[in-house]
């Protein structure tokens, strides 16, 4: 795969690493900008494969998805909640709740609010970029790379050329090792989740059948730990998720856990949420990990850039890695779609980053501020912020304590459209550019 560049054909060839969300999202941005341009996906895995478990996207990602063609596709995996609750974790008082979420999400943001399987999204994703005439190849395990070339160097020795390299490959990058000169690897943040998948047909409780009878998100706060439940395909399938302080040794970072270990922390928790928790028969222990955001997305060369968390890691507490890393392969790919020739390139990467690392590390310290409300001791503060929500419970108001339900958040994340944006910034870097070329511009 050589460079294929010259003076009269503008056409690059690119190279995404990783065929995960972030990955798919650049692809499917660039080609549904333009038909310009050669696009490859290497993947390590040899196929993708049905694992994770439950993704909120929200409307923001959901209005690119809907744009690249996949809103269709999507409806039929996909699940709307009609209710977002929040409890007190002992004993299911409710906190805060809003009531037609999904309609109401829809109604101020232009687009759904999806519960989704992972699997399901990837796949999607894929299918399309496929019909789209994307290139992938599976097995292409990187083992290092050339990034003034730049090349990508795999297991057994194969070179993949490219113009630009986009590394999407996720919080363990090889290729950020690989700019920075040095392997750092992720920190623990203290946390570990509990990721559960059951299917719907293995409730049988009548109370619980009741309590999941519509199709809802179900959120618990409690000390050091918060416990989230939604639907997924349809309501057919219940998704739960248990944060709770790490006890993993330290270099390990997914094992499998203990059933009677994880209901001995919620045993104290919402009788409902115990009877679900019931239904269990066997758990995975993830440790959350976490690294500091990059200080430049692209090299001095113009030959890589980087998204979602081989960039900008965020903890999941408000839900937006998924999302953030869909809007940043939409901004990039609309972008990558404005150029006319090479030289162009820096200055593309340039406003890139000027426009999504703003953005990225705000989300990111909001959802470390959001880690920090859903897991407060019982004690004074806790009883502020429980009669601060129970005061607001028919109308939150800016600066609510869940940012799901805060209508100031919920306008800045969900009402973001990374599209429009990434045309906004390149038309103004060019606005700027020709007023600094005028005659007196220097004056």
């Amino acid at each position: 795969m050589g460079s294929s560049m010259n003076v009269l054909d503008d056409e690059l060839n690119i190279v995404v690493i990783g065929a995960g969300l972030g990955g798919l999202a650049v692809a499917l941005a660039l080609r549904t900008a333009t038909s310009r341009h050669v696009i490859t996906v290497l993947e390590s895995a040899p196929a993708l494969a049905e694992i994770g478990a439950g993704l909120q996207i929200t409307p923001n990602a959901a209005k690119l998805l809907i744009r690249w063609g996949l809103g269709d596709q999507l409806q039929k995996v996909t699940t709307v909640p009609e209710q977002f609750m929040i409890y007190r974790y002992s004993n299911g008082e409710v906190l805060g709740k809003r009531d037609n979420y999904g309609a109401e999400m829809l109604a101020k943001y232009g687009a759904p609010f999806w519960d989704v399987h992972r699997a399901d999204l990837q796949i999607a994703m894929y299918e399309r970029a496929k019909n789209l005439g994307i290139k992938f190849r599976f097995s292409a395990q990187v083992e290092s790379y050339d990034l003034a070339t730049p090349k990508a160097i795999l297991q057994g020795g194969g070179e993949v050329h490219a113009d630009l390299i986009i590394a999407a490959d996720g919080l363990w990058s090889r290729c950020r090792s690989s700019m920075l000169g040095y392997i750092a690897s992720p920190t623990p943040t203290g946390d570990l989740a509990y990721r559960i998948v059951l299917n719907f047909d293995q409730v049988k409780d009548p109370e619980v059948l009741r309590f999941l009878s519509k199709p809802q998100v179900h959120l618990w706060a409690g000390p050091d730990c918060h416990a989230i439940y939604y639907p997924l395909r349809n309501n057919t399938m219940c998704n739960i998720v248990l944060l709770v302080p790490d006890n993993l040794p330290e270099n390990v970072a997914r094992a499998p856990g203990s059933i009677d270990e994880m209901k001995e922390i919620f045993r104290n928790w919402d009788p409902i949420l115990q009877k679900l928790l019931s239904l269990v028969t066997d758990v995975d222990k993830w440790k959350l990990m976490h690294r500091e955001e990059m200080d430049a997305w692209s090299n001095e060369h113009a030959t890589v850039a980087f998204l979602g968390d081989s960039c900008h890691p965020m903890l999941p507490y408000m839900a937006q890695g998924a999302n953030s890393s869909i809007e940043d392969g939409a901004a990039l790919g609309v972008l990558l779609s404005k150029l006319s020739k090479k030289e162009d390139l820096a200055s593309i990467l340039q406003v890139y980053q000027d426009l999504r690392k703003p953005r990225s590390t705000a989300i990111a310290k909001s959802s470390e501020k959001q880690r920090y409300y859903n897991h407060l001791p019982d004690g004074a503060e806790q009883k502020v912020r429980d009669a601060l929500m129970k005061s607001q419970i028919q109308e939150p108001q800016p600066g609510y304590p869940f940012y799901w339900i805060d209508p100031q958040m919920q306008s800045w994340v969900y009402g973001y459209d990374a599209d429009l944006e990434a045309h906004t910034a390149w038309d103004k870097f060019l606005k700027d550019s020709k007023q600094k070329t005028l005659p007196g511009a220097q004056l």
